[in-house]
């Protein structure tokens, strides 16, 4: 009797299961879309006395989900993470994938451009140079610069190795002095040319003493 009723109508049966699993695809997929998205990189747990330089700072990548779960998703939802913990200083190359990327569960990514990245450890550095103001135009006819006071004349700087080997001095923002006829105390913002590079002082006293010669 129960062999009969499995084997009765197996091609209404099959038919059935085959629609009603058609279906089903038919309602979760309906709705989805994908976007592509430029997203952040992350570089944690780097080790101490190290820091990462030459690095990308975002990846693209392709997410797909339901329509209306895509148009809500903000920036700050998803990002890329590296554990940096066991890296080891040079150039290194890594490979992501969908478990570095950060992002809600009901999405998913099919893609990620570059998918192999490359990036420098470097150990760090910190020494202390001096500071020179950049000073453009010139005084008032009959006037001259007779001093120029910098308050503090050094400051520690601290970046990757490399860099602050390199460096000797840090120059202020330019000063403009075009027709100066009295003396001058300005609070001048150093002026760092590397974005790798940091300083334990953000802002000089720049002091600019003239006379009158004529």
């Amino acid at each position: 009797m129960k062999k009969n009723f499995l084997t009765k109508n197996i091609w209404l049966k099959i038919s059935s299961f085959i629609l009603a699993v058609a279906l089903w695809f038919f309602v979760i997929l309906s709705g989805r879309s994908g976007i592509f998205m430029d997203i952040p990189l992350m570089y944690i747990r780097v080790p101490q006395g190290f820091e990462v330089v030459d690095f990308p700072k975002t990846v693209n990548v392709n997410i797909e989900g339901q329509e209306r779960l895509l148009k809500n998703l903000k920036h700050n939802e998803i990002n890329a993470v590296i554990d940096l913990s066991n890296a080891k200083a040079g150039r290194s190359f890594y490979t992501l994938t969908n478990e570095n990327i950060k992002l809600p569960k009901t999405l998913e990514v099919t893609s990620i451009e570059p998918q192999t990245i490359s990036f420098t450890i470097e150990k760090q550095l910190k020494k202390t140079v001096s500071v020179q103001p950049a000073i453009v135009g010139v005084p008032e006819r009959g006037f001259v610069i007779i001093n120029i006071k910098v308050v503090p004349e050094r400051i520690d700087i601290e970046g990757p190795g490399n860099i602050i080997s390199k460096i000797y001095n840090v120059k202020t923002e330019p000063i403009d002095i075009t027709g100066l006829n009295n003396n001058l105390q300005y609070k001048a913002k150093i002026n760092l040319i590397n974005t790798n590079t940091r300083v334990s002082e953000q802002k000089v006293d720049v002091n600019i003493f003239v006379k009158r010669i004529k």
